[in-house]
């Protein structure tokens, strides 16, 4: 469904947004490292020093390898691993939690790390880790305080500082970045789904495109008084092989815009064009006690519009309407459509086949419903193909001083 795209579509960006800041936070933290690997190294501790130069060594190798293969799994576990264990080490190498300053405090970033990049299931085992890791070291603090490098106490003192502001910094801005990148998004999804709405709506009537986002069961239903009208330009074809393409579309694309002008203006249904014929109804979705009029007075709107357009003045329309039950329903789940069938339909499209060009054909039990309110000529009984002998009418207009369909009054229908 369009819907499902554009979830699918926003659910790719926002992925997107996590690999990026997988590879801001690797980025920053490989960087920090070059401090603490200087640092050690000038107090003479290369086996500390070697830990946070190992981080370095195997980050780039990393960047290399999800540049050349684009595995952001095997770029997201390495980092974590790398993120959870070495702090830990590098603190067991300098003599534990007081003599390393709480380094391991940046272990702290792979839970962090899991919960933005992998989501809150795994980063539960993630932290799981981080605690345990935690919990090991405390026994052996004692053990290591004895090997503990000699470290001047202000410098302890700034690592303490640095090791708490740089982790608190370090998940405020990864966090704020993820949020935010996140909120757009959301934003995009929204103006996806906004966009999706719209052309939905454009393809189906409003009740049967909520339906359809509630539920993928069949949408079908019958509706005892419609009122159908088919329309068809007389003298198209012959126009069509004296025109370019480019024309031919955008001559029909202005008549049928018109036509969907008055259809939204009447509050009727269109349904489909098939070549340069026009489809719609009134009463469906929605039923409505005035469908007949309704369609009577957009059927001479359009004859009346069609009239009004210079490049279409060698053209006629031919109007039938029918009066009477329909079968409504959506066909398809790729490419999905709105359409209606049953006797009505038929009859509505006997109408235009066999109507004189720039009149209004209608049934007599349309006619039956319209009389009082509309003028007619009785055309007589003429031999309808797949219907034998019919009586028909020419609808001709409103009776004077009877006001045609209001939109304001279809709201209230």
């Amino acid at each position: 469904m369009i819907l499902t795209t554009a979830v699918r579509r926003s659910l790719a960006r926002v992925e997107d947004v996590r690999d990026a800041t997988l590879l801001l936070s690797a980025g920053v933290i490989t960087a920090l490292s070059c401090f603490w690997v200087a640092t050690y190294a000038a107090l003479g501790l290369w086996g500390s020093a070697v830990i946070p130069l190992t981080y370095q060594l195997v980050s780039l190798v990393s960047f290399a390898t999800l540049a050349r293969r684009g595995r952001y799994a095997t770029f997201r576990t390495t980092q974590l691993a790398l993120m959870l264990i070495l702090p830990f080490v590098l603190q067991w190498s300098l003599g534990g939690y007081a003599a390393s300053s709480a380094v391991a405090l940046w272990a702290f970033t792979a839970p962090l790390g899991a919960l933005l990049f992998h989501g809150p299931r795994p980063a539960v085992a993630w932290f799981a880790a981080f605690a345990a890791l935690l919990v090991v070291s405390a026994p052996l603090e004692i053990v290591l305080e004895s090997h503990a490098g000699e470290i001047p106490e202000w410098l302890r003192l700034g690592f303490f500082c640095l090791n708490i502001g740089g982790v608190a910094v370090t998940a405020f801005v990864l966090l704020q970045y993820f949020v935010r990148a996140r909120e757009r998004a959301h934003e995009l999804l929204a103006a996806e789904q906004e966009r999706s709405e719209r052309l939905l709506l454009n393809i189906l009537p409003a009740p049967i495109a909520e339906r359809l986002k509630r539920t993928d069961g069949m949408i079908a239903e019958r509706n005892e008084q419609v009122s159908v009208l088919f329309a068809d330009l007389s003298g198209f074809t012959p126009k069509v092989e004296r025109l370019r393409a480019e024309d031919v579309v955008t001559l029909l694309n202005r008549i049928f815009s018109r036509f969907d002008e008055l259809a939204e203006r009447y509050g009727i249904e269109k349904i489909k064009t098939i070549g340069d014929g026009y489809l719609a109804a009134a009463g469906i979705p929605t039923p409505r006690p005035d469908h007949a009029e309704a369609i009577a007075d957009m059927a001479l709107a359009m004859r009346a519009s069609l009239a009004e357009l210079p490049d279409a003045a060698d053209l006629a329309i031919r109007i039938g309407i029918d009066s009477g039950p329909v079968v409504a329903g959506v066909l398809g789940r790729i490419k999905f459509g709105y359409d209606i069938w049953g006797d009505t339909v038929n009859r509505a499209s006997r109408m235009e086949s066999h109507a004189p060009p720039g009149s209004i054909q209608v049934t007599e039990r349309t006619h039956e419903r319209l009389v009082t309110k509309f003028t007619f000529e009785r055309r007589g009984s003429i031999e309808v193909k797949g219907k034998g002998t019919m009586t028909t009418y020419l609808l001709l207009g409103r009776r004077s001083g009877d006001a045609a369909t209001q939109p304001c009054e279809l709201a209230e229908t």
